[in-house]
């Protein structure tokens, strides 16, 4: 391990979680375009059963709200 990592992951231990897990996150990423394969972390796993819980029960957004969806992503 290089020694600027080293020192970055005793400096880590010191901060807070959210930024220890925004840390891991970006360690994920890293992983992922090196593997090629993507690990959800729970939040997201979550987000997605729901998604398609959502799809399932027949539960999708209708053409307004998908053109206000689309006006707030242009603006």
């Amino acid at each position: 391990m290089i020694a600027v990592l080293k020192h970055v992951m005793e400096l880590a231990r010191t901060w807070p979680q959210e930024d220890q897990e925004a840390l891991a996150e970006a360690a994920r990423e890293i992983k992922a375009l090196r593997d090629g394969v993507y690990i959800l972390d729970p939040d997201e796993r979550a987000a997605i059963e729901e998604g398609l819980a959502q799809a399932r029960r027949g539960e999708f957004a209708d053409e307004a709200e998908m053109e206000g969806f689309w006006k707030r992503l242009s603006a």
